[in-house]
């Protein structure tokens, strides 16, 4: 009676015990202060908001961010008991079409035009998918026309980010399906590139409310709805047509100098040398007569199609050429790229 009496007191002062703590961290300090790089999931927690379920697993051996880092860069990482693993895809790595720094100028607006203007001056490529900085605070993935391309596929990925990087590394990549270390690998390497304070473009009053309201628990839910209105959760895609582009771009007039950084930003990233594709573009007069002899064609080498359809794996070349979604390249855009290659084939 003695010994149970014993084991119930002890439990009962190590549940308290526990109970300090996790309210001992859940208290914010008098001199409370938020920064540039606060975490915006750490920040909206303070202020009362359920963090995203996006957590990786880290109790699973072989878990760490930096084997996440080697695998979504180089697409093989050190294996958990030694040597490496194999290549997740012999075709892709995620940076083949995901940036991992910040693409956008105002994360609250998916303007194709913005962005490539952003990336050009940060020296990064312009591309088809969704930069991976800041997906772990997102809450829906392969969203809108995505259903078009991957059907039901789509359905377990939109609200599931393990889910979404796999049918990526599945479907997207052409490549093998990621264990569970390296899943959650990459979702640990992503929690190194979540969004901070400084990406949301919040002025001196904003960021003095929103301090007040983590330090004194008040008006939590105004402070929040700042925050979460400074950038989206999701990231749209809407398909257009080649038919439809040809059409928008007769009635558009083309500026040569902004076709130039797409086709040196988007179309040599992957076509350059072919490193991610079977047809190689440089800046030879050639080409650039070749593709303006294709524009308006049917083909994998008219401009129009591949940017608005893509191009499809063939029998043994699982390798392909993933669309733009009309947020990712407009029919201005495409009007500029045309006049560029235009250009070039006249010079």
């Amino acid at each position: 009676m003695m010994k149970t009496q014993f084991f119930s007191s002890k439990y009962i002062i190590l549940s308290l015990f526990l109970v300090f703590i996790i309210g001992a961290s859940l208290i914010v300090p008098d001199d409370y202060k938020i920064n540039e790089n606060t975490r915006v999931n750490k920040l909206l927690a303070t202020l009362g908001i359920p963090a995203v379920d996006h957590f990786p697993k880290t109790d699973i051996f072989g878990v760490s961010a930096k084997r996440g880092k080697a695998i979504v860069h180089d697409g093989f990482s050190s294996r958990p008991g030694g040597g490496t693993t194999r290549r997740q895809s012999k075709h892709f790595v995620c940076t083949s079409c995901h940036n991992v720094e910040r693409e956008d100028p105002d994360l609250r607006i998916s303007d194709p035009q913005a962005r490539l203007e952003y990336t050009n001056k940060k020296g990064l490529p312009f591309l088809q998918a969704t930069s991976l900085y800041g997906a772990v605070n997102r809450d829906s993935f392969y969203n809108g026309d995505y259903y078009k391309k991957y059907g039901d596929l789509v359905i377990p990925a939109r609200g599931d980010i393990r889910e979404a990087i796999q049918l990526c590394a599945v479907e997207c990549a052409q490549g093998r399906k990621l264990k569970k270390w390296e899943l959650e690998s990459i979702l640990a390497y992503l929690w190194t590139i979540d969004l901070k304070l400084k990406d949301l473009n919040l002025n001196g009053s904003e960021i003095a409310f929103i301090e007040k309201a983590a330090k004194n628990k008040t008006k939590k839910d105004s402070a929040a709805t700042i925050i979460l209105s400074k950038y989206k959760k999701s990231s749209p895609a809407t398909f257009g047509t080649a038919q439809d582009s040809k059409e928008a771009v007769a009635q558009l007039e083309g500026n040569p100098d902004n076709g130039k950084l797409i086709y040196d930003n988007s179309c040599m990233h992957c076509h350059n040398d072919r490193r991610y594709s079977f047809y190689s573009l440089d800046y030879d007069k050639l080409t650039f007569k070749h593709l303006e002899k294709k524009a308006h064609t049917y083909g994998n080498h008219s401009i129009y199609q591949v940017a608005r359809f893509g191009i499809y794996s063939k029998s043994g070349k699982r390798s392909y050429m993933p669309q733009y979604p009309m947020e990712k390249m407009s029919d201005q855009q495409l009007a500029d790229l045309h006049s560029f290659i235009k250009q070039q084939a006249a010079g």
